[in-house]
């Protein structure tokens, strides 16, 4: 009975004890985490696209979307700059286009809409007042591991 007492005491003091410590906060990316991981979207998408791998091209197109709705919820504004709306009105509309080039299944409205989707997000950057972010077509794959071609 003694042990029964004295296992409860020690159950009840550790969680008084767990209780009274502080919360650990949750982890937040910042913009610049969320804007890091879109731009390797945006060169895989890229490098889909020139290779008419439809399905990556599609997928990366709504990890683009979903990376940068949550940036907009995390921060609707920076140093005072409307980041969701700008996102909003400028980079929406942009990838609209690109999912409607990518249903097509069309090499020229794929690269048209991708250079469009770039010229907004250096539009974005220069209203933020970073317009030596410059964001341009990617040159090389930005990973040696992965195959852009599309699966026969």
């Amino acid at each position: 009975m003694k042990r029964i007492v004295a296992a409860t005491i020690a159950l009840a003091v550790s969680v008084m004890f767990a209780a009274a410590q502080p919360a650990k906060e949750r982890y937040e990316p910042g913009l610049g985490e969320f804007m890091t991981a879109t731009q390797l979207r945006h060169a895989k998408l890229w490098f889909a696209g020139r290779e008419s791998n439809w399905d990556l091209a599609a997928y990366e197109i709504d990890e683009i979307r979903e990376g940068l709705e949550k940036a907009r919820r995390l921060h609707p504004t920076f140093d005072g700059i409307p980041v969701a709306e700008m996102m909003k009105s400028i980079i929406d509309p942009r990838i609209v286009e690109l999912e409607n080039a990518v249903s097509a299944k069309s090499n020229d409205r794929f690269t048209v809409a991708f250079d469009e989707l770039t010229s907004g997000c250096n539009a974005c950057h220069a209203a933020a007042s970073k317009p030596f972010i410059r964001i341009q077509r990617p040159v090389e794959p930005p990973l040696t591991n992965q195959n852009f071609t599309p699966v026969k």
